[in-house]
């Protein structure tokens, strides 16, 4: 059995902790700062055993280096990003496992929002930690990658079983919520999701995670194949990477 807490950081940040259960290790998702991340650990009482980075963003991985000085945590992130990440005490690539007690995840790279992003899904615990790929109701802007790049990500993504928890990097639901309504005003999954978002953000509590079945369903990312979609944005004709560009160039304007 493991146990998954979602810590707000920053502004709109989040980190994850997994704690699994039988053997007392914790690992953490990403660290955009250290003292909400500290807090959270001391209060359940847990030892941070390791520390998995997504992406070299600063606001993922500016506590790394305190956190692993105070708790003595291995760091695994990127082989490819290896030059530009905190040091890494485990470097990864597509398809490798990290192990952290009974846990076990494999490692999917999902270049676009940079090159060397990677995810990690956790299939016993039906998790996926996808930071600043695959997002509530969105996907990363493309800093580094280009669209066809992105989209071939979120491919894999999509692929997982319907019933994974998408683990994503920020609270930036309401306003995707807001942007896909642009898009496919008549999904009535959409409506639907969105009215619970609003009250969900009202209650002050995270939105994140989601269920990746609500996100095939509602995300306009991960719908630019459909005919319905590529109608919407009158590109009826266009490939699928095409429409998924120019959704995501509505986004960037929006």
């Amino acid at each position: 059995m493991a146990e998954i807490v979602t810590v707000p950081c920053r502004t709109d940040n989040y980190a994850f902790l997994l704690h699994d259960r039988e053997t007392g290790k914790t690992l953490l998702v990403d660290a955009p700062e250290t003292a909400p991340i500290a807090d959270a650990l001391a209060a359940r009482g847990w030892l941070l055993s390791d520390i998995l980075v997504t992406h070299h963003h600063d606001d993922h991985v500016a506590g790394v280096e305190e956190l692993r000085a105070a708790n003595g945590a291995a760091v695994w992130g990127a082989s490819a990003d290896a030059h530009r990440l905190p040091p890494l005490d485990h470097a990864l690539a597509e398809g490798d496992t990290v192990t952290v007690g009974s846990l076990a995840g494999s490692v999917i790279e999902v270049p676009g929002h940079t090159i060397g992003h990677i995810a990690f899904h956790f299939p016993d615990q039906r998790l996926v930690f996808t930071a600043d790929s695959l997002m509530a109701l969105g996907c990363g802007r493309l800093f580094e990658g280009d669209a066809a790049m992105m989209w071939s990500s979120l491919q894999k993504l999509s692929a997982l079983p319907h019933g994974t928890l998408v683990c994503s990097g920020h609270e930036y639901t309401e306003a995707n919520a807001r942007f896909a309504m642009t898009i496919e005003s008549d999904n009535a999954a959409l409506r639907a999701r969105s009215a619970v978002i609003n009250d969900t953000r009202n209650r002050g509590e995270p939105t994140v995670p989601s269920k990746l079945g609500e996100e095939l369903a509602t995300n306009p990312f991960l719908r630019a194949h459909l005919p319905e979609v590529k109608a919407a944005v009158g590109m009826e004709e266009a490939s699928d990477v095409e429409v998924f560009a120019e959704i995501r160039s509505r986004k960037d304007r929006f």
